[in-house]
């Protein structure tokens, strides 16, 4: 795996805790009644979807076990069928995949897929590659 899917695959980890954050913090009560927090929240599954989108085809063939079309399929959906977004779908991905990626990821990168030694650091999250 390389540098460039190392860069994604941090980026959409970072992005997944950061909408587990928000939905931590605010909870479901806010997502209903708070139209900026439903769009940043949207955001942040279109950021993941990007990223995923942006991910090898090797390393998304080597990784079945993330679903890659439907992260990749949400972001389409949000991004160029915005005016029929649900955000109850919105809700369900901010609240299920996110987790799910944080953890598939988090262990993912945790096991060192690369050869590099030195850090790729992506915002707040460290990925070290040390095979």
């Amino acid at each position: 795996m390389g540098e460039r899917d190392l860069l994604f695959l941090g980026h959409m980890l970072d992005t997944a805790k950061g909408a587990i954050a928000r939905v931590a913090e605010k909870g479901r009560e806010t997502f209903d009644e708070d139209e900026d927090f439903r769009l940043s929240l949207a955001y942040r599954v279109r950021t993941i979807g990007e990223a995923a989108r942006r991910v090898s085809e090797e390393t998304r063939e080597a990784h079945p076990e993330i679903p890659w079309k439907q992260i990749v399929g949400m972001r389409h959906k949000i991004v160029h069928d915005y005016l029929n977004v649900d955000f109850e779908i919105v809700w369900q991905v901010a609240t299920g995949i996110s987790t799910t990626l944080d953890q598939v990821f988090a262990n993912f990168l945790r096991r060192g897929r690369s050869r590099r030694r030195r850090p790729i650091v992506v915002r707040s999250v460290v990925v070290r590659q040390c095979m």
